[in-house]
């Protein structure tokens, strides 16, 4: 199985890219975020790569230019309904920490905008993701240089909340990890916020 892609961009299509790696050309069906975001031809690709096989369509693989992006594109085809297309076109409006949002705030409206979810869709994405974070849960360095994980629930929860308040993803990601960092892994939901809101502030 293909985890990973490293070679130069040949072709960029509608749906898909041609990578050349020593070569050989592989065919890489990407959303249309991380087709806009891809090297120009010519230049060196490195793509996260989820192999999917089908009696009907054979090999197929699905690029993104990080590991959060597959891992959520991987958690959203464990929903009911929902196939590599959908699952692309959800990733494509949003990214994973704002689908992680969208879930926590429960805001199907967010997940609808993608290409081919409806009201149902949405809804059943929110319901069978709301214990299940596809960002695979914040990450902050350590003093030692590591890394720890945040409570899941407190850390969505501090993100939903400053994304709904306008906060850039970037900019909330790293004033949440700062928080981590100052209360401690065990710090609530409010501890977090509060301590985020306060680093955004300086």
């Amino acid at each position: 199985m293909i985890g990973r892609l490293r070679g130069l961009v040949a072709e960029v299509g509608e749906e898909e890219t041609l990578i050349d790696v020593a070569g050989v050309g592989y065919v890489v069906r990407c959303g249309a975020r991380t087709l806009a975001r891809l090297p120009s031809p010519g230049e060196e690709a490195l793509l996260h790569v989820e192999t999917q096989w089908s009696e009907a369509l054979g090999i197929r693989l699905y690029g993104f230019l990080g590991q959060e992006e597959r891992r959520a594109f991987v958690s959203l085809q464990g929903v009911q309904g929902v196939g590599p297309k959908a699952a692309l076109g959800v990733l494509d409006v949003l990214s994973p920490a704002e689908l992680d949002a969208a879930v926590a705030l429960e805001d199907k409206a967010a997940v609808g905008r993608a290409n081919g979810v409806g009201p149902k869709l949405a809804q059943r994405i929110i319901v069978e993701l709301k214990d299940k974070p596809v960002n695979g849960g914040m990450l902050s360095a350590s003093t030692s240089g590591g890394a720890v994980a945040a409570p899941p629930s407190a850390a969505r929860g501090a993100m939903a909340a400053l994304l709904g308040l306008g906060v850039s993803e970037p900019a909330a990601r790293r004033v949440v990890d700062h928080a981590l960092l100052k209360a401690g892994d065990d710090a609530d939901e409010a501890v977090l916020i509060k301590a985020a809101l306060k680093e955004l502030g300086r």
